[in-house]
């Protein structure tokens, strides 16, 4: 390993620190990649499995939106978002695929070329990969600590990245060990809390046994104010996936407020209360529920299981009450899933406790990224633009650093 006194250390080789790597490697400056897992970018692999949605091709003030009022988070995404992420692909020589819906992905969809590619790029500039680097911490003398396949490793570099991820997915490497290491150094801090996460709901046998794993297709989802059209997938503890993560945030508010939380669904978005209501008027004749409701709303499957899913078996036979069911069809959740379950968390080193540059305050010469930050945002690209976009940010912040305290020779 070169001295590295005079390079920085990327400490996490996910979409935010391999941005930090590549910014540094663009101005010049040697860095080293260290990740505990036996290759690089191993979650970011994972979120390719079925196709890598990297960003979003919408208006950028919706596109900005997603971010809720994080306004420095906002700056960032508007500096780094998806038409740079586009040209920074065909860079690599990956041309984008923008789905229907507005979602970019690689033109293969997949991840692993992409990031074959972006490792090659920087070791190509100069960067050096050291996988099986587990950080420890920092010693008294102030040098990070590795465990390593050899054994434990002391470093001191010009500067450091932090790209660690947050508390989710530990299997892939994600496993927020850091965060009482940030804390025990005076470090503000946030804990972990689930977001884009599946919910639990105390499903029947039926639901349960028939059902896990049937996706719930073309309905309203809604909670408190927050509605949003699109689908969802049952398994058997709750429901997870889709629209479920985009209403995630309201379903967490209701769940710390009041115990329990309610989520309505309209399983026929495109008919009005009032049409719906003529249409049941429709004499039923010798027909069950089932195949009336089957003959006049289309319903049926894990669609018309639901209705049913607790519901007062005679008070189906009115009218009224069953045109709210099928358009507000209740649902309790009970709890969100374990927080390793879910695809992103919220907490760790809070915004206050960054400058600018995303430099820690309280550790010059150290500085975080990606969702190691205190920071929320749905799926459909929004969360791996915003890895990207602070990893770029930390990565100038170190440039910037090393030029104005002169840390590394010229």
């Amino acid at each position: 390993m070169n001295d590295v006194s005079q390079r920085v250390a990327i400490i996490g080789a996910g979409p935010a620190g391999l941005m930090a790597a590549q910014v540094l490697t663009q101005n010049g400056v040697g860095v080293d990649i260290f990740d505990a897992m036996p290759s690089m970018g191993r979650k970011f692999l994972m979120a390719g499995k079925s196709g890598l949605n990297i960003t979003h091709a919408e208006d950028t003030q919706d596109f900005l939106s997603r971010y809720g009022e994080n306004t420095r988070l906002q700056d960032m995404v508007a500096n780094f978002g998806a038409q740079d992420i586009i040209a920074w692909m065909q860079e690599l020589g990956i041309e984008p695929h923008t789905g229907p819906t507005g979602r970019v992905f690689p033109s293969m969809m997949k991840s692993s070329p992409l990031l074959r590619a972006w490792l090659v790029r920087l070791q190509e500039k100069g960067a050096q990969l050291h996988a099986r680097h587990q950080w420890q911490g920092w010693n008294n003398a102030g040098e990070l600590v590795f465990k390593t396949p050899t054994g434990v490793v002391n470093l001191k570099p010009a500067a450091s990245v932090f790209a660690l991820g947050g508390g989710s997915w530990k299997r892939l490497g994600s496993d927020g060990a850091w965060l009482d290491k940030f804390m025990e150094q005076g470090v503000s801090s946030a804990p972990f809390a689930p977001s884009n996460n599946g919910f639990i709901v105390d499903w029947s046998d039926r639901i349960r046994d028939e059902f896990a794993g049937h996706p719930i297709k073309s309905v309203q989802v809604s909670v408190g104010q927050q509605a949003t059209r699109g689908e969802f997938v049952i398994t058997r503890k709750g429901v997870e996936s889709g629209a479920i993560y985009t209403v995630s945030a309201s379903l967490r508010e209701q769940l710390n407020a009041y115990g329990t939380a309610t989520l309505l669904l309209d399983l026929l978005p495109d008919i009005s209360e009032g049409v719906l209501g003529e249409k049941l008027q429709k004499p039923r004749g010798k027909l069950s529920l089932s195949n009336y409701l089957r003959k006049v709303t289309g319903l049926k499957g894990v669609k018309m299981a639901l209705v049913y899913e607790g519901a007062d078996k005679a008070a189906l036979n009115d009218n009224d009450y069953l045109v709210r069911r099928l358009k507000a069809l209740p649902l309790k959740v009970t709890s969100a899933a374990p927080l390793d379950e879910a695809i992103s968390t919220i907490g760790g080193v809070q915004w206050s406790a960054l400058d600018d540059g995303l430099m820690v305050k309280e550790k010059p010469g150290v500085f975080c990224a990606g969702e190691m930050i205190d920071w929320d945002a749905p799926t459909g690209g929004y969360l791996i633009t915003a890895c990207m976009a602070t990893g770029r940010a930390a990565g100038l912040g170190v440039a910037n650093w090393l030029k104005a305290t002169s840390q590394i020779e010229a």
